[in-house]
């Protein structure tokens, strides 16, 4: 199952993926996730989310770095993120190191690539969703090594499962394709069109994968309520030097506009 021109591949396509990913910098895993090992991670992470904002899991699992503590959707307090997800979910942990998610990686950066779960803020679910109290409906122009210049765990790449397929309804990846392989000289510092970008469409259950060089964003949705949700687990692999335990994110450079 292959659509080359769209950068979706098959598991039994891992080959013509990499490929695909090297010239572009990013490419999509279709049809590796089952049904009932995506939709346990799915309440297990719904529920870690919801107890995150009654107070009842630990208080680590919250970043007031990429989210706001004082969000709020349809009158309540809201979390758009858990971080340290697969800390929380059990399933959501065997998810991230489904064999063909682990095999593209180790393909793309080494047998000695390691998964960065443990430090800054590891696996990440996020519930992207618009509304007048919402820290997180958008992201702006960025590449994720520009969070992290001074560190030696490069090259990455990261990983997205997608919990919702995407639309323009409840917003969508931007990408420039090919932007990985020179610099981010001329990158805009918010949401401008840029020459030759393309939207990214995601079904459920889709793995998209990244190079941490790439220009990317993602757009705000324009339908209203739970058709404007957009809900995925995101991590990376890494290539380069492991972060040392309790490295922690006062470095971090929150580089994109929300």
């Amino acid at each position: 199952m292959t659509a080359g021109a769209a950068g979706v591949f098959g598991p039994d396509d891992l080959h013509g993926l990499c490929a695909f990913f090297r010239l572009n910098g990013y490419a999509t895993l279709r049809g590796a996730v089952g049904d009932a090992q995506l939709a346990a991670a799915e309440v297990e992470l719904i529920e870690a989310q919801e107890r995150l904002v009654a107070g009842a899991l630990d208080a680590r699992h919250a970043t007031d770095i990429l989210d706001a503590p004082d969000a709020v959707i349809d009158g309540r307090p809201f979390a758009h993120y858990v971080v340290f997800a697969t800390r929380a979910s059990a399933a959501a942990d065997r998810l991230v190191h489904h064999p063909a998610l682990v095999e593209v990686n180790r393909r793309l950066l080494g047998p000695h690539a390691w998964l960065l779960d443990y430090e800054q803020f590891g696996v990440v679910y996020q519930d992207a969703r618009p509304g007048p109290g919402s820290a997180y409906s958008r992201i702006g122009w960025h590449t994720d090594h520009q969070s992290g210049p001074h560190l030696d765990i490069w090259p990455a790449i990261a990983f997205t499962v997608h919990f919702d397929p995407t639309s323009p309804a409840n917003g969508f990846l931007r990408v420039l394709p090919g932007s990985h392989l020179g610099g981010t000289e001329g990158i805009p510092s918010g949401f401008e069109r840029v020459p030759h970008e393309l939207g990214v469409y995601q079904e459920r259950g889709d793995v998209l994968f990244h190079h941490a060089d790439l220009w990317h964003g993602a757009a705000r949705a324009t339908a209203e309520g739970e058709a404007a949700v957009r809900r995925h687990l995101r991590g990376s692999w890494h290539g380069g030097a492991r972060l040392p335990v309790g490295h922690g994110t006062d470095d971090f450079v929150k580089n994109a506009l929300r």
